[in-house]
């Protein structure tokens, strides 16, 4: 009997200690899991031999100096954009990097780090296409990609749209004649361009605001933000941010 109360404290005390399997990446000290939507270049995206794991991109890169700087392990999460949010307020993940824009609607839900990123919306168009403008595509068919802020700006605008899961899929559509144009961001849209000939950008600056990306985190985390926008902060300052964005859109268009 002395040996199985024993036993029955050990295992006890182990599932305080872990939550049964269940302890999330907060409660462990040495580890943040990150959420991210790989589809995402120069961003985020799979490759045979990412910065972390099969992930890389900017943001990955980012990620991993957050985990360097604050002495923890870096885990990452895939799953669709418009799930990162919610698995963020259920626990399922510590924070989210994935190109995500810091808007005052997603503000009411998470907190977020400081911007470390600036970007704006263009169109992607065949070379020969006669949109100039974003007023141009209020007769046209729009593609854009789900959750993202481009179908948010193409929602405002009023004009009806095909929302794709992933970029590449609403690229497609462009490339075979299926859409006449794609609202993206612009780094990204850059790097689908580059891939695909015969599309060019085009810029409306009067349309499209800038929009700053940034890390979100649960509501009044604190602790962890601080961490996070102390290393986002000093990246910023020593130009690393800078320099993993160059490297990575020259990357993008080198191949």
């Amino acid at each position: 009997m002395k040996k199985v109360t024993l036993i029955l404290a050990a295992v006890l005390a182990a599932c305080t200690l872990t939550a049964c399997g269940g302890g999330s990446a907060k409660e462990s000290g040495n580890t943040i899991t990150f959420g991210t939507n790989p589809e995402f270049p120069p961003f985020e995206y799979v490759t045979s031999n990412g910065v972390l794991g099969e992930f890389d991109g900017i943001d990955m890169a980012i990620a991993q100096k957050i985990g360097e700087d604050n002495g923890m392990e870096v885990k990452m999460e895939s799953m669709e954009f418009d799930s990162l949010l919610v698995a963020l307020q259920n626990g399922q993940i510590d924070a989210v990097i994935a190109g995500m824009t810091a808007t005052d609607e997603r503000r009411e839900t998470v907190d977020f780090s400081t911007p470390y990123y600036t970007a704006t919306q263009v169109m992607i168009v065949k070379e020969d296409s006669d949109i100039a403008t974003a007023a141009d595509m209020a007769d046209k068919k729009i593609c854009v990609i789900q959750g993202y802020t481009g179908e948010v700006c193409v929602q405002d605008m009023g004009y009806t749209y095909e929302a794709f899961k992933k970029g590449t899929e609403a690229i497609m559509e462009l490339v075979n004649g299926k859409c006449d144009v794609v609202v993206l961001d612009s780094a990204t849209a850059q790097k689908y361009v580059s891939d695909n000939e015969g599309l060019k950008i085009v810029e409306d600056a009067s349309a499209f605001e800038a929009e700053e990306y940034a890390i979100a985190v649960q509501k009044d985390n604190t602790e962890l933000l601080n961490k996070i926008n102390a290393s986002i902060e000093k990246m910023l300052a020593d130009g690393t941010i800078n320099e993993l964005a160059v490297q990575y859109t020259e990357a993008a268009s080198a191949e």
